[in-house]
C-alpha cells in the first residue's frame, strides 16, 4: 500500500505542475487501484478559474456561498452517474467512500483540489481481469488524466494498460497468474508485438532475403540457385540474425551493456540501406549470413530498450528475455514462411529482378528518411508509408504469393512449349 500511496503523491506532484500552468479547465486526474475482490478509484478534480462559475452552481446548489455536506455527496454522486467502471464487460457499482470539497475561494481562484474515492466490488472471474474505466463528467471543458497504481498484493501485476487520446477511456488488464508464468506469457506476446510493429526490424530481415533464390555472377545477381539454394540461404540469414540479436539483447536487457538509443536507431536504419544496396548488387556474395549477424548485434540493442523501459528487477529480467526472445523469433518465422514460398515460385521467374530491385529500391527510400530522421531530426512521411504497407501485410503476402504462383504457371507453360516445339519431327 505504501508504493500506492507514494505512487498516486508523485503523481498528483507532476500534474500540478500542469495545472498551474492551465486554468480555463476542469482537470480530473483518476488513479485506480485494484484489488482481488475490489477495485478503488481516487479522483482529484480542480476546476480552473475560466470555468469555475459554470461548475460552481452544480456544486452550491442553493447558492449560499457555503458548500454543505449534502451538496458535497450530492455532487459525489452526480460524479459517479457520469462515469462508468467495469470488470470483463460487467458494470460495477461505486460506492462513495469519502469526499473532501476545498474552500469556496480556492475554487474560485483556480487551486481548489476536490478529492473523492469510491470502491466497487470486484466479482469472480478468471486469472486474468480487463477492467475499463470511462469519464464522462462535464467533458465539454474537461481535461482528464488517468492511472493505475502498482497493485499491493504481489500476486496481482499489470499485464498492459491502452487509453484514448483524451483519457477519458483507460483500460488495464491485471493477472493473478505466477510470477514465472505471468512474465513469460506477457513477453512472449510483447516480442511479438514488438516485431509486428517494428517494421525496421522486418524491413532489414526481408531485404536481406531477397537476393536468396539467386546466384552471384561476379557482380551482378544471376539466375535461380535453386529451391533447396533459397531454403539454406534463408535459414542461415535468420539462424545468424538470431544469435547476433539475442546475444546482445541478453547483454543489454542484464544490464552489461548500455548504448545511448539514438546511434543504435542509426544503424539500424543504416543496415537496411546496406541490405538494400546487396539486394541491388552483390555487395559480400555468399557472407549474407555474415552481414545479418553483425547487424543482428545492433538490432538485439534496439530490442533491449524495451526491456530496459519496463524497469524489470533481476529475476524478472531473465525470464522476461526468455519470453520476449522467443516472441521475437516466433514473429520473424512467421513472417519469412509467409515470404520464402512467394521468393522461390518468383526466383524461378523473369520477374523475379522486377520484384528484388522495386524491394530493394523501396528499402533504400525508407532507410535513407530513417537515417535523416535520427540524425537531423527531418521530418518525413516514411513511418506512414511504412505502416500503411504493414497494415495491409497479410493481404500483400497472399497477393504476392497469387502473382508469383501465376508468374511460375506462365514461365514453365512457356518452357514446355518451346521444348515441345523443338520435339516435333520435321
Amino acid at each position: 500500500m505504501k508504493k500506492s500511496i507514494a505512487g498516486l503523491g508523485v503523481f498528483l506532484v507532476m500534474a500540478s505542475s500542469v495545472w498551474a500552468h492551465r486554468l480555463d479547465q476542469y482537470l480530473q486526474a483518476t488513479m485506480l487501484s485494484v484489488e482481488k475482490d475490489r477495485v478503488q478509484v481516487f479522483m482529484r478534480l480542480i476546476p480552473g478559474v475560466a470555468v469555475s462559475q459554470a461548475v460552481l452552481p452544480s456544486i452550491d446548489t442553493n447558492g449560499d456561498g457555503v458548500i454543505s455536506e449534502s451538496e458535497q455527496r450530492a455532487y459525489a454522486g452526480r460524479v459517479a452517474g457520469d462515469v462508468a467502471l467495469s470488470a470483463d464487460g460487467r458494470g460495477l457499482t461505486l460506492r462513495l467512500m469519502s469526499v473532501v470539497f476545498p474552500k469556496m475561494e480556492e475554487m474560485k481562484e483556480g487551486i481548489g483540489e476536490i478529492r473523492m474515492t469510491f470502491s466497487a466490488d470486484l466479482p469472480s472471474g478468471g486469472h486474468r481481469r480487463r477492467i475499463v474505466f470511462e469519464n464522462h463528467h462535464q467533458r465539454k471543458i474537461s481535461a482528464y488524466l488517468v492511472n493505475s497504481l502498482v497493485p499491493s498484493d504481489p500476486d496481482l501485476r499489470i499485464v498492459s494498460q491502452n487509453r484514448n487520446t483524451l483519457q477519458s477511456f483507460y483500460q488495464v488488464e491485471v493477472s493473478s497468474l505466477g510470477f514465472w508464468f505471468h512474465d513469460f506469457g506477457s513477453m512472449f506476446q510483447l516480442g511479438v508485438q514488438h516485431i509486428a510493429e517494428g517494421t525496421d526490424h522486418l524491413l532489414f530481415l526481408l531485404t536481406l532475403l531477397l537476393p536468396a533464390p539467386l546466384i552471384a555472377v561476379g557482380s551482378r545477381w544471376g539466375g535461380f540457385a535453386g529451391a533447396r539454394h533459397c531454403l539454406m540461404q534463408s535459414l542461415k540469414v535468420v539462424t545468424a540474425f538470431t544469435l547476433g540479436h539475442s546475444l546482445t539483447l541478453a547483454l543489454a536487457a542484464l544490464g552489461v551493456i548500455h548504448l545511448p538509443s539514438r546511434p543504435i536507431e542509426v544503424l539500424v536504419a543504416l543496415s537496411i540501406l546496406i541490405s538494400a544496396v546487396h539486394a541491388l548488387r552483390p555487395l559480400l556474395p555468399g557472407r549474407e549470413a555474415g552481414i545479418a549477424a553483425f547487424f543482428g548485434l545492433i538490432h538485439g540493442l534496439a530490442f533491449a530498450s524495451t526491456l530496459g523501459s519496463l524497469g524489470l528487477g533481476w529475476q524478472e529480467r531473465v525470464v522476461s528475455l526468455l519470453g520476449f526472445n522467443m516472441g521475437i523469433e516466433a514473429m520473424q518465422l512467421m513472417v519469412v514462411a509467409a515470404t520464402l514460398p512467394s521468393l522461390v515460385l518468383l526466383g524461378v521467374t523473369r520477374a523475379y529482378s522486377v520484384f528484388r530491385i522495386g524491394g530493394a529500391l523501396f528499402a533504400v527510400f525508407a532507410s535513407a528518411c530513417w537515417i535523416a530522421e535520427r540524425i537531423g531530426q527531418v521530418s518525413t512521411p516514411v513511418d506512414l508509408v511504412v505502416n500503411e504497407v504493414a497494415g495491409h501485410a497479410v493481404w500483400i503476402a497472399a497477393g504476392l504469393f497469387v502473382v508469383s504462383l501465376s508468374c511460375w504457371m506462365v514461365e514453365n507453360k512457356g518452357e514446355r512449349a518451346i521444348l515441345g516445339d523443338q520435339c516435333e519431327p520435321v
